[in-house]
């Protein structure tokens, strides 16, 4: 046995978990709320997130709340009163989704937004707060080996550790993942994610906005929406395109007239938009096939969380809220009765994989809606004018 092992006297309540990102910290805040120790394993040898903005509906919030992190949230976080879907082509309102008191009423939370870093901050204080958590930053799993009655762990470093159970939230190109399931790579969507942050008060007063508007045009849609406390505003612009260079480069630097072309005939108010940003970056969208089984989540006493488990396209913008809503599963089972860890992981994905497959379905289509030609771009604007609220609501998402 290699000399640099790290045994932990209680590891009888002791989880794993490689990646120390949204989904990790979630996983490691999940499990000290039931009553477990944690180990956190972060390749980066400091914490940081990357990306822009975050859409969190009701299904989300309502988890964060019960950690009790309402008030930390409200602190960072922006409340929209209003989605609407505008044509790309005409800036023609196509459809309203009311949020705010509307959602509270309905789902029992409201809608949010917020920046990708002030999240991953939040749930770290808490984590941190909570104290029952080892956090091990610039060490990355290299490998694991369930030897039954327990996971044990070996690091790039060389260094081992041990623990009951071993949860792989370490994203799209998860190492667990591939250790436990041996299948293919990611797939490439053809997608291009164009995101962009700005100071409201660096916008004139038009492109100012409090709410999130989606804009609809052929092969494109652009999102946008207020982070900060609706300081600044999020823009995402997704656009069917060719990855330049390594796919898993996923935050590559781009110019505004590569994005300025890809937008084509756009309305003005669309092309002020995006003229307004000048630093932009890109992203190369890739996902995996709807999981077809629970085994695609756990497998004896190793589970897996979040883009390791279920990589999705952002079109329902509930990536990180499947993982926080994986977490807060993981959280019932480590809190319920006596039984083994296998069996409890089990459950997690009984639980879990159906819905998460129906979310990434979902986002699938929602893909294919939203980019729409010819006639089914009619038939989404008719349906759109006929049916509004009704049909951009997502009552079996948002209810959980």
């Amino acid at each position: 046995m290699p000399s640099r092992w790290y045994h932990n006297s209680a590891m009888e309540k002791q989880i794993l978990i490689a990646g120390g990102g949204i989904g990790g910290l979630a996983a490691a805040l999940a499990c000290s709320r039931a009553g477990w120790s944690a180990t956190l394993m972060e390749r980066t040898r400091e914490f940081g997130e990357v990306g822009a903005g975050i859409q969190m509906g009701p299904n989300v919030v309502r988890r964060l709340h019960a950690w009790g992190l309402e008030d930390d949230l409200k602190k960072v976080a922006a409340y929209p009163e209003m989605l609407r879907v505008r044509s790309a082509d005409t800036g023609d309102v196509l459809g309203r989704l009311p949020l705010g008191e509307r959602a509270r009423k309905l789902y029992g939370a409201p809608y949010a937004t917020i920046h990708r870093a002030d999240l991953h901050t939040l749930l770290l204080k808490a984590v941190e707060k909570d104290g029952t958590v080892q956090l091990h930053l610039g060490r990355w799993l290299e490998s694991f080996l369930d030897i039954g009655p327990a996971v044990q762990v070996t690091a790039l470093d060389g260094a081992q550790l041990e623990g009951q159970a071993l949860v792989g939230a370490d994203g799209l190109w998860s190492t667990v993942r591939q250790n436990l399931l041996n299948d293919a790579e990611p797939r490439i969507t053809g997608h291009l994610a164009y995101r962009a942050l700005i100071a409201q008060r660096e916008l004139p007063a038009f492109l100012r906005s409090s709410n999130v508007t989606v804009w609809m045009g052929p092969d494109l849609h652009v999102v946008q929406y207020p982070v900060r406390r609706g300081h600044w505003l999020n823009v995402v612009a997704i656009v069917k395109g060719q990855v330049i260079g390594d796919v898993d480069d996923w935050d590559q630097e781009t110019h505004t007239s590569d994005l300025r072309a890809a937008m084509g005939r756009t309305c003005n108010r669309l092309q002020d938009l995006v003229s307004a940003i000048n630093n932009w970056r890109l992203w190369a969208l890739c996902d995996r096939p709807p999981m077809v089984s629970a085994g695609e989540q756990a497998k004896g006493r190793v589970a897996l969380l979040g883009d390791a488990a279920h990589p999705m396209r952002p079109y329902m913008a509930q990536g990180a809220g499947m993982a926080i809503e994986d977490a807060t599963c993981l959280q019932a089972v480590l809190s319920g009765p006596e039984r083994p860890m296998a069996e409890r992981l089990q459950a997690y994905a009984n639980e879990r994989w159906r819905r998460n497959a129906r979310v990434q379905a979902r986002s699938i289509r929602n893909g294919q809606i939203f980019h729409a030609k010819g006639l089914m771009r009619w038939g989404r604007d008719a349906a759109m004018d006929v049916l509004g609220t009704r049909l951009l609501d997502v009552p079996w998402l948002y209810r959980g």
